[in-house]
C-alpha cells in the first residue's frame, strides 16, 4: 500500500542529478559573514512559490470533511487549498463526506487521510475497524483544527489525534513559538509565527507522546488555559502509522496566507512518507545552540560559519566550531538538525578534550559523519573510519539535500547510537582506552571551500538532568511501561499503563544491559525462555534473565532467550500485562527508551 519514495535513491546515486528537482530557495548560500540575526520575529509572507516542494512521487490522498456537530465555513476554502498544493506537489486530492470511503480496499489506495475539520461521531463501527488497519499498515493521518474535536468516545482516534479539544477563546492574533524547525511542516517558519485564528485549548497536553512542532504564548493573547505549555502542531508516530496536527485553519482567511499552505503541505509531505522527521516525544533537553548567538562555542582552525535565520553554515576550512563552554560527562543524549546544500562534507565529533587544534578531535574523539557520497564507513551515519552505518535503515530515514535531518548521538558508558530522524541507523562501541566517551567536548566541522553543511537546535539531555538515561520506556499506543501499583515487590508485573510521569513508569539504563525502576530490574520470571513468560520486577542479580538488548527495529531483545519484551494481545489499554515472545517487529514489540 505505501509508496517508497525515490528521491533519496535518487541523491545516493549522484548528488548533483537530484538538485535540479530542489527549490531554489533550498540551494540559495548563506550570509556572508557571521552575523547575529535580528531578535526573534514574525517572518513576512513567502510568495506562493514557497509552497513547492522537492519533487516527490506521485501519490494519492484523501481530503474527509464530514460533521456531525459545528461546521466550520472555511471547510470548501480548505478544500481548493489542498487541491493547489496538490496540483504543485504531485498529489491527487479526493475530497469527500461520505463516510463509506472508509474500507480497507478503498483506503489502500491513499499514503495520506486529512481529517478537514471534522467534528463529532462520523464513523460507524466497521469504518473504524478499517481506518484503523489503515493506519497500522503504515498510512497517514493529518488533522486540521477541528478534527481535534471529533470521536471523543474512540480511543484510538483520540491516541492517533494526540489530544482532543476542550474549548477556545474568540478569535485573535497569537505569538506561535516555532519548536521544531527541522520537520517539513514547520523549517520556513521563523522562531515566531504571527497568526490570527481561532485557538484551541486541549483536554490534555500531548506534549509526552508527540513532538510538538509549535506551541502558543498563553501570554500573547487571552483564554489560554494550558499554564503556560500549549502545544499547537505535533507529529507522532502511531501504531505503525503517522499522524500529524494541527491546531490552525478555523478561518478562510488561513488558507489564503502562504506560510500556513506551506505548514500543511509539510504535514501531509510527513505523513504520506515523502519526507522523514524525528516525531519521537521530546522533554529534558537543554540548549547549546538554539540560533540567537555562538556564546560558549569557539572556533578551531581556519574557515568560519555564518549565523542567519537562527542557522550556523559552514565555510571555508578545515576547521570546527565547538562547544567550549560545556564538557559532557557520563551518559547523554545530543540532539542537532543539518542541511546539506548539496555534494557536502561535515559532522559532528565528540568526546574530544579542549583545544583549539582541530584535529584534536579527529585524534582523540569520535565524528558522526555527514556526506553524501564517500565509502560507507566515511559516510552519512557512519562513524567516521570505524563503522559504517546499518545503510538500508539509513537510506529509509535519510531527506535528501535541501531538506533538514535530525541526528540523536546517545552515549551509555562506552557505547554510541547513532538516530536518524528517529530510525536508529548505528550502533558503536568503543574499545580504544586512548579514547572516551565519557568525558569531551561536542564540535561541528567546517570541511573546506564549497562544502556548505547547515545546522540549527543544537540540545543535550546529560545524566545529570535525569538520572543516567532515566524517563519514561514508550510502547505501542503510546503507552508507558509501568509497574503495577509503584510497588517494589520482587515479582511485581510489568504493565502497559497511560502515561503519568510516576516513579513507577521512571527507568534508567545504567549501561550494564538492564532496565531499572524503583531500584529493581526488569526481569523474566525463572529465567524462562517460553512464549508467554512473565515480565517482572526483581532485584538485579547480574543475570541473563535481566538483560536486554535495543534492536534497530525498535524491539527489546534478551540475549538469554533470542526472544524480545512484548505487550500480551492484540488490543493493548491500561493493565495490559508485558511477557516474553518470539521476536516479530509487531506494534506491541517497539519500545522508545530513555
Amino acid at each position: 500500500m505505501r509508496i517508497t519514495p525515490t528521491r533519496t535513491a535518487c541523491w545516493l546515486a549522484g548528488a548533483m542529478l537530484c538538485l535540479a528537482a530542489l527549490p531554489s530557495s533550498a540551494l540559495a548560500g548563506p550570509a556572508d559573514s557571521l552575523t547575529e540575526p535580528a531578535a526573534a520575529s514574525a517572518r513576512s509572507a513567502e510568495s506562493p512559490a514557497a509552497e513547492a516542494a522537492a519533487d516527490d512521487p506521485a501519490y494519492q490522498v484523501l481530503v474527509f470533511s464530514k460533521t456531525a456537530g459545528f461546521r466550520h465555513s472555511s471547510i470548501e476554502e480548505g478544500i481548493a487549498a489542498l487541491n493547489d498544493l496538490g496540483s504543485a506537489n504531485n498529489f491527487t486530492v479526493d475530497a469527500t463526506e461520505d463516510a463509506q470511503a472508509f474500507t480497507e480496499a478503498n483506503l489502500a489506495k491513499y499514503e495520506a487521510v486529512v481529517f478537514l475539520s471534522t467534528t463529532g461521531d462520523i464513523l460507524n463501527a466497521n469504518q473504524q475497524t478499517a481506518f484503523e488497519r489503515y493506519i497500522q499498515g503504515g498510512g497517514g493521518y493529518v488533522g486540521i483544527h477541528s478534527a481535534a474535536d471529533t470521536e471523543y468516545d474512540w480511543q484510538f482516534y483520540g491516541g492517533l489525534a494526540g489530544a482532543l479539544f476542550h474549548s477556545h477563546p474568540h478569535n485573535q492574533t497569537a505569538t506561535v513559538d516555532v519548536e521544531d524547525r527541522a520537520h517539513d511542516a514547520t523549517a520556513h517558519l521563523g522562531a515566531t509565527w504571527q497568526r490570527f485564528d481561532e485557538w484551541y485549548n486541549y483536554r490534555t497536553n500531548p506534549r509526552t507522546s508527540a513532538r510538538v512542532l509549535a506551541s502558543l504564548d498563553e501570554s500573547s493573547y487571552s483564554g489560554g488555559n494550558m499554564g503556560g505549555d500549549h502545544p499547537i502542531a505535533w507529529c507522532k508516530n502511531y501504531e505503525g502509522g503517522r499522524a500529524f496536527y494541527t491546531g490552525g485553519g478555523h478561518t478562510e482567511e488561513s488558507y489564503t496566507e502562504p506560510d500556513f499552505r506551506r505548514h500543511l503541505l509539510g504535514g501531509i509531505r510527513w505523513s504520506a512518507g515523502m519526507t522523514e522527521a524525528d516525531c519521537r516525544a521530546e522533554t529534558g533537553y537543554t540548549s547549546l545552540f538554539d540560533g540567537t548567538g555562538t556564546s560558549g562555542w569557539e572556533q578551531a582552525g581556519p574557515g568560519s560559519f555564518t549565523l542567519d535565520d537562527g542557522t550556523l553554515t559552514s565555510q571555508g576550512g578545515l576547521g570546527m566550531l565547538w562547544h567550549s563552554a560545556k564538557e559532557l560527562t557520563g551518559d547523554y543524549s545530543l540532539k542537532l538538525d543539518w542541511k546539506m546544500a548539496g555534494d557536502d562534507n561535515s559532522g559532528i565529533f565528540v568526546g574530544f578534550p579542549a583545544s583549539d587544534d582541530p584535529w584534536s578531535a579527529v585524534d582523540n574523539g569520535y565524528e558522526i559523519q555527514i556526506d553524501a557520497t564517500d565509502s560507507d564507513d566515511r559516510t552519512t551515519g557512519s562513524v567516521y573510519g570505524f563503522k559504517s552505518a546499518d545503510l538500508a535503515a539509513r537510506d529509509a530515514a535519510l531527506n535528501p539535500p535541501g531538506e533538514w535531518n535530525t541526528y540523536e548521538i546517545r552515549v551509555t558508558g562506552e557505547r554510541l547510537e547513532l538516530f536518524l530522524n528517529g530510525r536508529k541507523i548505528n550502533d558503536f562501541t568503543n574499545t580504544d582506552p586512548a579514547r572516551s566517551l565519557q568525558q569531551g567536548h561536542i564540535g561541528i566541522q567546517n570541511h573546506g571551500d564549497g562544502d556548505e553543511v547547515s545546522f540549527r537546535n543544537v540540545r543535550v539531555k546529560t545524566s545529570g538532568d535525569s538520572g543516567p538515561g532515566a524517563g519514561e520506556v514508550t510502547g505501542v499506543n503510546d503507552k508507558c511501561l509501568d509497574v503495577d501499583g509503584g510497588q517494589s515487590a520482587d515479582g511485581t508485573q510489568i504493565q502497559l499503563w497511560t502515561c503519568s510521569g510516576s516513579d513507577a513508569q521512571k527507568w534508567t539504563v545504567p549501561g550494564d544491559g538492564t532496565l531499572q525502576a524503583l531500584g529493581k530490574c526488569l526481569d523474566i520470571s525463572g529465567g524462562g525462555t517460553a512464549d508467554g513468560t512473565r515480565v517482572q520486577l526483581w532485584t538485579c542479580n547480574d543475570t541473563g534473565a535481566q538483560k536486554w538488548q535495543p534492536q534497530p527495529d525498535g524491539t527489546l531483545r534478551n540475549p538469554q532467550s533470542g526472544k524480545c519484551l512484548d505487550a500480551e494481545g492484540a488490543t493493548w489499554n491500561d493493565g495490559t500485562r508485558t511477557h516474553l515472545w518470539t521476536c516479530h517487529t509487531g506494534p506491541n514489540q517497539k519500545w522508545n527508551l530513555p
